[in-house]
């Protein structure tokens, strides 16, 4: 039997693929609808959800950077309105995901059940059966109107959860429970999934786990366009094993094509609908959960952008801030801010920018624009750069009023 030659693909193709897979080459809307937001997360997959907010919450980014201004209360409709479109779950990590992935993630679910969740042996079964009671009866509720009152630990920094919010975790791990939405404090709001989740979705016989990784790699595989096989594990944190063998059922069903892409020391993947567009016409910042770069070494690979999020290091060890923001012009990485939102104020405060080696000469005009479209979606108006970082100069005079 002859082999087939395998495609080459060079870099830029690999990252225009990439960037189209992920709605970066879809046409623009004036006013994004209900409609844009669906197609998005279709490229996107999944939203992060992440409790800090010095700038916007990171689930609220990923639809700006592809859709750019939008009102916000769309994903608020999506998730917590019928006919609901998205749940939270522990997808990427914890992340709105489309519902019909929940009889997908039944097989993650009689893991977490079948773990007995090691780290949290002290919480007692007959709690959770209580909880349990209780919304039963009372409807949705967050933890804090559930609360045993019970001290909470100090083990772990950033936990420090009581017993009764470690019980509805695993609830909601195991899927007993489902997330109805959030407080305005973003506090989370447990109910029954059947009161949550459409009934065709709650209903539909769990996927056995080997066709349910095949589901996620083909989903993960949609959302990179092109990859390699540790990146499709880490879009729905599979294991590496689990994902090769996925990989491998796709490619005879000719929906992945195995291709080699400069640069690249493994083999990378290629999904059968991927678009190769001759250009993205991007110009965005990405959130620190951004698909793009969540996998560090998948945007090293791709757009030579080593990146960490400096969040949880001492302020005196951060070398770019605090929260940093990459930029996206066209199909290159060319700089990154760090950003915060003044709001009593009234301001976007850049506390540091910087270019990368490779930016063009007109990324701080570029940035500036940029700059101040996402100061109006927040609802902020000048923008004042720090003197921080090799861009700062040049884009404090670009942003200028």
């Amino acid at each position: 039997m002859q082999s087939r030659s395998v495609q080459s693909l060079s870099l830029a193709q690999a990252r225009r693929i990439a960037l189209a897979a992920q709605g970066f080459a879809d046409p623009a809307h004036a006013t994004p609808t209900m409609r844009t937001l669906t197609r998005t997360v279709e490229r996107t997959g999944v939203l992060q959800v992440d409790s800090v907010n010095v700038l916007q919450r990171a689930h609220y980014m990923p639809l700006y950077s592809r859709m750019g201004p939008y009102d916000t209360a769309l994903l608020h409709r999506a998730a917590e309105r019928r006919p609901r479109r998205l749940v939270e779950y522990w997808a990427h990590v914890q992340a709105y995901m489309p519902v019909d992935l929940w009889p997908v993630m039944r097989f993650r679910m009689e893991r977490y059940r079948e773990q007995n969740f090691g780290w949290w042996r002290d919480v007692d079964h007959g709690l959770k059966k209580e909880l349990f009671a209780e919304i039963t009866d009372r409807g949705a509720l967050p933890a804090s109107a559930l609360d045993d009152g019970s001290p909470r630990s100090r083990d772990h920094w950033g936990w420090n959860w009581s017993a009764a919010r470690k019980a509805l975790d695993i609830l909601y791990r195991t899927g007993d429970l489902a997330i109805a939405g959030r407080t305005r404090q973003f506090e989370v709001v447990y109910d029954l999934p059947e009161r949550v989740i459409p009934a065709a979705h709650v209903e539909a016989a769990p996927l056995p786990a080997a066709e349910a990784h095949v589901e996620l790699v083909r989903r993960a595989a949609r959302s990179h366009g092109v990859a390699g096989v540790r990146d499709l594990a880490d879009y729905y944190r599979l294991r590496t094993d689990e994902t090769a063998v996925a990989v491998a059922t796709l490619v005879e069903a000719g929906e992945l094509e195995p291709v080699a892409v400069e640069g690249w020391t493994r083999p990378g993947y290629l999904y059968a609908g991927a678009r190769v567009p001759r250009r993205i016409p991007a110009r965005t910042l990405l959130s620190p959960f951004d698909p793009v770069v969540w996998e560090r070494a998948r945007a090293e690979a791709l757009f030579d952008f080593s990146y960490r999020i400096e969040i949880y290091v001492p302020a005196d060890k951060r070398v770019h801030g605090y929260y940093v923001l990459p930029f996206l012009l066209g199909d290159r990485i060319v700089a990154r801010v760090d950003l915060k939102a003044d709001r009593a104020a009234g301001l976007l405060l850049v506390q540091g920018a910087y270019a990368e080696p490779h930016a063009p000469v007109e990324t701080a005009a570029e940035l500036a624009i940029e700059l101040r479209r996402l100061a109006g979606w927040l609802g902020l108006g000048d923008i004042v750069v720090a003197p921080r970082g090799d861009l700062a100069p040049a884009l404090s005079a670009s942003a200028a009023p």
